[in-house]
């Protein structure tokens, strides 16, 4: 029990440190640091947010405009961003390796910790606005929220694996990826919800995943007031395959880096 402990101890200062390396590397010594890690998500969301409340009336679909795309969108940039800053997280630190404590998966751990960190404030601080606003209630469940929320950083966690272990076999990801991302905007279920489909159709809509998690989310916040649809066990089982599938490709591909 003593050796799991010291080892837990050791690898959570591993993971804090290169998260606070990074933090300086990405955002400089001076200025507001971590703050911009919760800023960068707010300001895209504050954006989106009152471009849709310009564009759109209050409510649409008998759901309010503004809860509603704060939801997806925040959702939205939980993904993107977890995959987006891990897909080359260790091709630009490899010279970390040369310590014999860091190991590839601190690198990642630290940078999935590190979005989910901000994404998890900025939503918080969003929610809080519109509440204060009176443009959304409190969560009508906050466990189905979390939980919702938790699953979609799972599955971006183990996205990001997968496509971090394909970047270092293939460099040509570097370019898919993005292309990959945006294209998932309309498959994503941020700007859509699965009750607006035909039954029919709202079936092999849900097969992706991506949407099951969102539409979690949303269960949290309107509860009985708007129908949602979603399966928490597929979602799960998704990113649990794709955690597996992502660790495999880094064994995989562990051998190929050139330490400088």
């Amino acid at each position: 029990m003593r050796t799991f402990a010291t080892s837990l101890s050791k690898n959570f200062r591993v993971t804090y440190a290169l998260m606070m390396r990074e933090i300086v590397t990405r955002y400089g010594r001076e200025g507001l640091g971590f703050l911009w890690l919760i800023g960068e998500p707010l300001m895209f969301c504050l954006g989106v947010l009152t471009l849709w409340t310009l564009m759109k009336p209050e409510y649409e679909h008998g759901v309010r405009v503004a809860p509603f795309i704060m939801t997806g969108y925040m959702c939205l940039l939980l993904l993107r961003h977890t995959v987006s800053y891990s897909v080359n997280a260790v091709q630009a630190n490899v010279g970390l390796l040369y310590h014999r404590q860091v190991r590839i998966l601190h690198i990642y751990l630290s940078r999935s910790i590190m979005e989910f960190a901000g994404a998890s404030v900025a939503f918080i601080v969003v929610y809080t606005l519109l509440f204060v606003m009176g443009s959304v209630e409190f969560p009508d469940s906050i466990v189905t929220l979390y939980c919702g929320w938790l699953l979609l950083a799972w599955f971006s966690t183990g996205l990001a694996l997968v496509f971090a272990g394909l970047a270092m076999e293939f460099d040509v990801m570097e370019r898919i990826v993005p292309v990959f991302m945006y294209l998932m905007i309309p498959l994503s279920g941020a700007f859509i919800m699965a009750s607006w489909l035909p039954s029919g159709y709202r079936d092999l809509y849900l097969l992706l995943p991506i949407p099951n998690a969102i539409e979690m989310v949303r269960d949290g916040v309107f509860g009985d007031s708007v129908p949602t649809f979603y399966h928490a066990w597929y979602m799960a089982a998704w990113s649990a395959g794709l955690c597996l599938l992502g660790l495999a490709l880094l064994a995989r591909s562990q051998n190929k880096l050139e330490i400088e």
